[in-house]
């Protein structure tokens, strides 16, 4: 298999110290790609540079919407700068998060729309993080029609839909190891209608471990593949079939050069 993470945190501190040892377990299990994530300026500098020292290593760059209330003009600049890099592939991850609310309303959606306009400048693809906040994040998206290249919903878990909704307008829909839990007949549903063409897998490592390895502290990459597996039963696939299809679809949203 050659996968690609397209969602993980591998510049976060649980990494610190073992990140060799992550990419050679995942390079064992089939995970030979990855798209590391920033959620701020610290996270976004430490997501570039990781990205340059291992081959088939991309990096976003973005604000997360609990960081929303303190980011900064200096924030947008950095960001902009590290954009320029050959290895970044995308802005975000960015969005709305009115679960927990860390950043005020007002300052999620101010942060998220600025990030938009930066990626339509790019020219780059979005990442977007929505919980408790769907009919906000797609008012905001809306507001920029085909002015951003391409969106995806990282760790989706809305509703049937919802999940219409995102492909109807031609987002793209990226699942966790969530769709493997005992609990997540729903969100099993959801993910056997997303098209083929529109469906990419993640881990969002370090968190979401899948099952057999939910007891596993830390998620990491090497485990996305009991995630792929699932998802080809769902799809009813031949496992190599699905994994060609998914990481096809991963190649063309980042732009990641081809095999």
């Amino acid at each position: 298999m050659e996968l690609i993470d397209t969602h993980c945190h591998l510049a976060f501190e649980q990494f610190a110290g073992d990140i060799d040892a992550v990419v050679e377990r995942s390079r064992a299990a089939g995970v030979t790609g990855w798209v590391t994530i920033g959620t701020n300026t610290q996270e976004n500098r430490k997501a570039v540079e990781l990205a340059g020292r291992f081959e088939n290593m991309y990096a976003t760059v973005g604000i997360h919407p609990h960081y929303a209330q303190n980011a900064t003009a200096d924030d947008f600049a950095e960001m902009k700068r590290l954009a320029q890099n050959q290895k970044v592939v995308a802005i975000g991850e960015t969005g709305l998060d009115f679960h927990y609310a860390f950043s005020k309303q007002n300052d999620q959606k101010r942060v998220f729309a600025e990030q938009l306009e930066l990626a339509r400048q790019m020219n780059l693809p979005v990442v977007v993080h929505s919980r408790d906040a769907f009919d906000d994040t797609i008012e905001i998206l809306d507001r920029f029609g085909e002015g951003v290249k391409r969106v995806v919903f990282h760790c989706f878990g809305g509703s049937a839909e919802q999940a219409r909704i995102v492909i109807e307008k031609g987002f793209y829909i990226s699942f966790t190891g969530a769709v493997t839990f005992k609990n997540a007949e729903n969100l099993r549903q959801v993910a056997a209608l997303v098209p083929l063409g529109r469906l990419m897998v993640e881990t969002d490592c370090p968190y979401m471990s899948p099952e057999p390895m939910r007891k596993q502290k830390i998620n990491e990459p090497a485990l996305m593949v009991h995630t792929v597996k699932r998802l080809a039963e769902l799809k009813e696939m031949d496992l190599a079939d699905f994994v060609d299809s998914v990481t096809a679809v991963s190649r063309n949203f980042f732009d990641l050069p081809q095999k």
